[in-house]
């Protein structure tokens, strides 16, 4: 009687276990610590070398978020930014994605300065897009939340430009 109650308890765990993973797998997986908040069902990647080589191989441009924690600006594009499903989509089918909350080696990155928050184009060609800016005369690569339907424009014309030019 004891044997079969211990083979029984051993079947129940095995099952328990078993069902527990599958309930794991099928869970949406943990938020990405690359993404910094910027949308977790993005594929971020970790680096300037990274994004090139993936925007390079994939024929997708890359785009390139400068950004700072402590910065205010920063803080309220990210959240316009991860709640906008139009954007978040773009992001996830269609471009190489990078955050990053330091300055890379490659100076075309901050033509007109080392300012956050700054979002940058870099084409499958590998060329920094210095063409593709937001309104702003004085910083021509930051966005403000109010800024986001010319950030979905810029998203569409990297998009073009590369179809137009492959």
């Amino acid at each position: 009687m004891m044997l079969h109650s211990a083979l029984a308890l051993c079947l129940l765990l095995v099952a328990v276990s078993s069902n527990l993973a599958i309930a794991i797998k099928k869970e949406k997986r943990p938020p990405q610590t690359l993404s910094r908040g910027w949308g977790d069902d993005i594929t971020w990647v970790q680096t300037y070398e990274e994004g090139l080589f993936y925007a390079h191989k994939s024929k997708k441009p890359l785009m390139v978020i400068h950004h700072l924690e402590d910065c205010q600006y920063c803080q309220a594009l990210k959240q316009v930014f991860a709640q906008n499903e139009e954007i978040q989509e773009m992001a996830q089918n269609k471009f190489i994605m990078l955050n990053l909350m330091h300055e890379t080696t490659d100076k075309n990155l901050s033509p007109d300065g080392q300012y956050v928050p700054r979002i940058m184009f870099v084409d499958p060609s590998l060329t920094v897009r210095a063409d593709i800016t937001g309104r702003y005369s004085n910083r021509l690569y930051t966005y403000e939340p109010q800024d986001l339907p010319l950030l979905i424009e810029n998203m569409k014309k990297a998009l073009r430009l590369i179809q137009s030019e492959l």
